[in-house]
């Protein structure tokens, strides 16, 4: 009898070794380890980062062996998981991978389990590679958030990120050491206790809740449950991804069921690679490519704020919800949406980082007047352009200042893999967000350890030792 897709995950799982793994993926690793690392950091004072912060003491203990990052605090791994997670996805500045996110929802329980188990930093980078692969290959399977048809927008009544939760539970359950068959019942149980999907009225309300489009605490919880539990003795439904009538499927609310892109040359091909993306802004990722272009022309022409009389975008077609489009912004988490509002904070020239959503800039008199001057419309080339390469984002940007029209386009935004080389986010640029991000938590001198550490983790034989470099006084840095 076959292999159910069950089953085949958790053989990829067990067969998922740093010696596997392609040059490429390794470095992919790295970069996603400090680039998650930076943004929490980045978000240890911020609104959401506290709230995750005191959760995760809440419900960690004391005297626990996992890091909260940014903080001298050690505390379970359920508790660690949670802040973390929550840390990390805090400024909205964390990689980009198909569903949308990735990062927030599996690396926190694959740092505390490798800290609290002792694991290595080669196994934390297959870890690593593993948890984005599968979860890019189920969403490769599923309705995507940017479906088009007949040159219009399918938004699906159901999406989110729940998928997430099969590469965690990978990620988690190896780390934790267990066989082939203790991980299929985790997968299994994953499957049936995976968040639900409660991003599309997250799009449709605004002003929006805070949660955002899944709460990664949560979910990190989840995938830490269904590892325990298939270590204490609880089984999985094997079947439970196979059964498209009554299983994971139906209920999870995708119309789209195509399992072949999670099987097919698993283990063999790692296709995360081709749509890894990162953020050089800490605001919805629909924006960078406008955000990019408009910047471009006022550090061209050294343009200020009042100079301004109007700006016009032109870009995703996917973005005519409240969410987006409400301007307005009474905490300062809707910054990170609003489209106005986010180009209104890039015409300032701040830096990006939590600057951004410092509430000194966000309710401004400056910033919340040249709102009032910035209009948006779908590009005409959007759906030619993205049913040409998934990574395209036509952007034009148009800024109306000292009696001059001033314009700059963009196909693919900053920060993503695309035919244009000069997109890609270098590891240089990758490093020089971590210290941005770092600034006033750390040490500069820690700083530059856990750039170098991070960097060269593969010859680390305790990642907790990474992970206490993240704690600001620690002594064992």
């Amino acid at each position: 009898m076959a292999d159910t897709i069950v089953e085949q995950l958790a053989r990829f799982t067990s067969d998922a070794d740093f010696d596997t793994l392609p040059p490429e993926a390794v470095d992919e690793s790295k970069r996603l380890l400090l680039d998650a690392m930076g943004c929490a950091l980045g978000a240890v004072d911020e609104p959401k980062g506290k709230i995750g912060i005191d959760y995760g003491k809440l419900t960690g203990g004391t005297d626990g062996d996992a890091t909260i990052i940014g903080t001298d605090e050690r505390v379970s791994i359920f508790g660690a998981s949670f802040a973390n997670g929550e840390l990390i996805n805090a400024l909205d500045f964390d990689a980009v991978l198909p569903p949308g996110h990735v990062s927030p929802y599996v690396l926190p329980t694959t740092m505390a389990m490798a800290e609290s188990r002792g694991r290595s930093g080669r196994e934390v980078l297959a870890a690593v590679a593993l948890s984005h692969e599968m979860s890019y290959r189920f969403y490769k399977s599923m309705d995507y958030l940017r479906d088009v048809q007949n040159d219009s927008m399918d938004l699906s009544p159901v999406i989110g990120y729940s998928v997430t939760v099969f590469g965690g539970t990978a990620a988690a359950g190896k780390l934790a050491g267990q066989s082939t068959e203790t991980l299929a019942n985790a997968l299994g149980i994953a499957a049936a206790t995976a968040p639900v999907n409660a991003m599309r009225p997250w799009i449709k309300h605004a002003p929006s809740s805070t949660l955002k489009y899944l709460l990664a605490g949560t979910l990190t919880q989840a995938t830490l449950t269904a590892v325990h539990m298939a270590e204490l003795g609880h089984t999985g439904d094997l079947q439970i991804l196979d059964d498209a009538e009554v299983g994971f499927r139906r209920y999870i609310g995708t119309r789209r069921w195509e399992p072949n892109n999670i099987t097919d040359a698993l283990g063999t091909e790692w296709r995360f690679l081709a749509e890894q993306s990162y953020k050089p802004y800490p605001h919805c990722r629909i924006l960078h490519a406008p955000l990019h272009a408009l910047t471009e022309i006022l550090e061209t022409h050294d343009i200020k704020p009042d100079e301004i009389d109007a700006i016009r975008c032109w870009g995703e077609a996917a973005v005519m919800h409240p969410l987006w489009q409400s301007r307005v912004i009474e905490k300062t988490h809707d910054a990170q949406f609003d489209i106005a509002h986010g180009l209104s904070v890039g015409a300032h020239r701040v830096v990006p980082s939590r600057a951004w959503h410092a509430p000194e800039l966000v309710f401004s008199e400056s910033v919340l007047g040249l709102m009032d001057k910035v209009t948006f419309e779908p590009h005409p080339d959007y759906f030619k352009a993205l049913s040409a390469n998934p990574s395209a984002r036509p952007t034009r940007i148009e800024v109306d200042a000292r009696g001059t029209t001033f314009s700059a386009d963009r196909t693919y935004p900053k920060g993503s893999p695309s035919p244009d080389p000069t997109t890609r986010m270098t590891t240089d640029e990758l490093v020089t967000k971590f210290r941005i991000n770092a600034q006033d938590v750390l040490p500069e001198n820690r700083i530059d350890q856990v750039v170098d550490t991070v960097l060269g983790v593969d010859e680390i034989d305790d990642f907790g030792a990474v992970m206490r470099l993240l704690a600001p006084n620690s002594t064992t840095a």
